[in-house]
């Protein structure tokens, strides 16, 4: 069945529904707003994107987004360095500043253990977060996974990996739903989880 739509039109509407979260008829109500819109917001846009995707590099200690070899929160002598974070992607350590509970460092995984995706510990930044404990003096780590399938499981396998080095590694407490996700937890659930954390064990 021929498309209802130009070729240049089809294409814009097919690059925007690759995007996460963003399925057909939501790809179709951009493209129609980015096509209605003054062409300058739309170069400012298109300008953005391309200077963010040029500047914008990971932290080479910790994985979180940087626009310099280290991040802002990894360059900061303030924080805590004697505890770490660890999240599975960078926006999760938004939600969780937002929070104001948390003054340590973060480390981040760039994803979770999922088999079935062949996603397992080779995929993660899991041989990182090893090499900079003795590096970093760190004698606590939180796990801050997603409460979900995926995220648990990371949780349980790194436990099993840290507990025999002897650190304190504690886990976010309940308060966040099952299979939620950390970017869509309101500041006081998260900031609670955080306060509750406990240890797991290996």
């Amino acid at each position: 069945m021929a498309s209802a739509y130009t070729t240049a039109m089809q294409t814009l509407i097919d690059a925007l529904g690759r995007l996460p979260g963003v399925g057909p008829k939501s790809a179709q109500r951009i493209a129609f707003h980015l096509l209605k819109t003054d062409a300058h917001d739309v170069e400012k846009l298109a300008s953005a994107i391309t200077e963010a995707k040029a500047l914008v590099q990971f932290c080479q200690k910790c994985f979180n987004f940087s626009e310099g070899s280290v991040c802002h929160i990894c360059d900061d002598s303030r924080r805590d360095q004697t505890v770490l974070c660890v999240v599975e992607e960078s926006r999760d350590i938004v939600a969780i500043e937002k929070t104001g509970e948390f003054r340590g460092r973060y480390h981040v995984l760039l994803g979770a253990m999922n088999p079935l995706e062949g996603i397992g510990p080779d995929q993660l930044k899991i041989r990182e977060l090893l090499a900079r404990l003795d590096d970093e003096g760190i004698t606590e780590i939180i796990l801050c996974t997603n409460p979900n399938t995926e995220g648990d499981v990371t949780a349980m396998y790194l436990a099993r990996l840290l507990k025999p080095l002897g650190l304190r590694v504690t886990r976010i407490a309940s308060g966040l739903p099952v299979g939620g996700d950390l970017e869509y937890a309101d500041e006081l659930t998260l900031g609670r989880a955080l306060e509750g954390r406990r240890e797991i064990e290996g």
